[in-house]
């Protein structure tokens, strides 16, 4: 008997095998079917399995497979993610066994119930979350309890101060680190990066960390890595903020608030952004990133993320209960979005369309290039040496004089600088143009329509596709005038943006006072 019990605790090796399946945000591990050690252990398919190889140990959840050129019997395998995380090299020892139920489970079933959670109960249930115990479907379960607006602000509070604790937390030794955040849902808008720039040649920290798209064209990581390398090492990007007040850069490598990037691979798949999910996940990102002051804009309008001036102002109440709790100065701006920003949609149009602002180009889109200096002015003013309203001239005057120029190139050839010309960007070599039936004026602009033409010409995985706007809102067209130009560089890319074109261009044409308006802060 006692040597069946010693049999028992001893640990079946399995070889260890990388599985190229990108899993999203997900540890998923792989068993053939005829493993011994899937029938010893009565594991069940979408459970959860701890993987230990080499003092180091993973939660995964399983996946059963047939197919031995997947993996073979003798074999455990891990997907992209998973093999990643636990760093043991290919065809390595590895051991696999049933997995404990996370901590936070009893917290996730009382959170699901609708009842209401305290600090301890999220702190446990964001760390299980950042350290990958969830399944897709736990997950699920928490972003969907969380969704049904039965989070009070205290509890949006509690969830945004556990996801700064599981991560790391920059201090950047200065009492004003500034950044500036947009909600999103408009295409382009590509502020930040002139704001950087700008704030930055005004002597502000100012230590950008952005995200990738995940449903838009574009994200600011996206654009930017158009000019310059954004996937930096941690101490590359510190040294690079201190020598230049400023980075452009991917956050996804740099540890800050880990769980809102799990959170997000299952809310932007379901098209959940409730209020209480967006404040955690905004102000955590920033806390964690050492930021002491923040512009934050809430753009509205018909097709915006915010539809009212009464929505936006709900928002903004939860913002600003939220930041203060966190010790964090917020400036809550709402703006005018009711069309994209700029002309170009995707990763290189909209470059092209930063570099115009920056280089003072005539033919630079002046709705981009205002919007920016009004952000770029309030985040100026929260220096205590400029006087409340002189913040517009200010940054007008760093732009105007090419000093924001200067510096956006010097944080290029820092990170890394990548061959652009803006007047002659590298566009997809497909175009179809797309032109109106009637004439005359812009009265409306879908932004999830345009947004949704320029995803499917290819944008952001090729950086040259997208969407090229001609005309906004309040411009005379004529029948047969062109509205915009597709580009793609794949057929069947430009195929089904076409299709969605044939069932609404995104745009409507009509007279002058056709046009909606919205009352916004500038």
């Amino acid at each position: 008997m006692a040597d069946q019990i010693n049999n028992q605790k001893q640990p079946t090796h399995l070889v260890l095998r990388r599985v190229a399946i990108d899993t999203y945000r997900e540890n998923v591990a792989y068993l053939h079917r005829d493993c011994a050690v899937y029938r010893a252990e009565g594991f069940q398919a979408l459970s959860k399995v701890e993987v230990s190889a080499y003092g180091r140990k993973i939660l995964a959840t399983l996946n059963v497979v047939d197919d031995e050129s997947i993996v073979g019997s003798n074999e455990i395998g891990l997907s992209e993610d998973a093999f990643a995380i636990l760093g043991v090299e290919n065809g390595k020892e590895a051991t696999v066994g049933q997995a404990e139920p996370p901590i936070s489970m009893e917290a996730l079933f009382r959170k699901i119930n609708g009842e209401r959670l305290d600090k301890e109960d999220f702190r446990n249930i964001i760390k299980d979350i950042a350290e990958h115990h969830y399944s897709k479907i736990e997950l699920t379960a928490f972003v969907v309890a969380t969704n049904r607006g039965e989070m009070d602000r205290e509890e949006v509070y509690f969830l945004a101060e556990a996801m700064v604790a599981c991560g790391r937390r920059l201090d950047w030794k200065d009492p004003l680190v500034v950044d500036k955040h947009c909600i999103g849902g408009i295409p382009g808008n590509r502020t930040s990066m002139l704001i950087v720039p700008i704030v930055a040649a005004h002597g502000m920290l100012c230590p950008k960390t952005s995200s990738r798209a995940i449903t838009s064209p574009a994200g600011t990581a996206d654009t930017m890595e158009v000019l310059a390398n954004v996937d930096l090492p941690f101490k590359k990007l510190t040294e690079i903020v201190l020598k230049n007040n400023a980075c452009l850069a991917w956050g996804g490598a740099s540890e800050l608030s880990p769980a809102d990037d799990v959170l997000i691979s299952v809310e932007r798949p379901l098209s959940l952004d409730s209020p209480a999910q967006m404040v955690a996940s905004i102000l955590s990102k920033k806390i964690a990133a050492g930021s002491t002051h923040l512009v934050l804009d809430i753009p509205i309008g018909p097709t915006a993320k915010v539809r009212s001036m009464q929505e936006a102002q709900s928002l903004r109440r939860l913002f600003e209960y939220v930041a203060s709790r966190m010790n964090l100065s917020l400036d809550v701006i709402i703006t005018d979005g009711r069309q994209p920003i700029g002309f170009g949609i995707g990763p290189v149009l909209e470059a092209r369309d930063v570099m115009q602002v920056l280089e003072n180009d005539p033919l630079a889109p002046n709705d981009l290039r205002q919007k920016a200096l009004r952000l770029a002015g309030r985040l100026i003013e929260c220096d205590p040496d400029v006087r409340g309203g002189d913040g517009f001239a200010i940054a007008r005057d760093i732009l105007d004089s090419g000093r924001a120029l200067t510096y956006m190139n010097s944080i290029i050839q820092a990170q890394g600088s990548h061959s652009f010309d803006y007047k002659n960007p590298q566009l997809g070599s497909l175009i179809f143009e797309v032109k109106s039936t009637t004439s005359g004026v812009v009265t409306e602009i879908d932004n999830l329509q345009i947004a949704g033409i320029a995803r499917l010409a290819g944008a952001p995985k090729i950086q040259g596709a997208g969407v090229d706007l001609l005309r906004k809102l309040g411009d005379k067209v004529a029948a047969d005038d062109v509205l915009y130009r597709i580009h793609s560089e794949i057929e069947a890319d430009l195929f089904f943006a076409q299709q969605l074109c044939t069932k609404s261009s995104g745009y409507k044409i009509g007279r002058p006072e056709d046009i909606h308006h919205v009352f916004v802060e500038f």
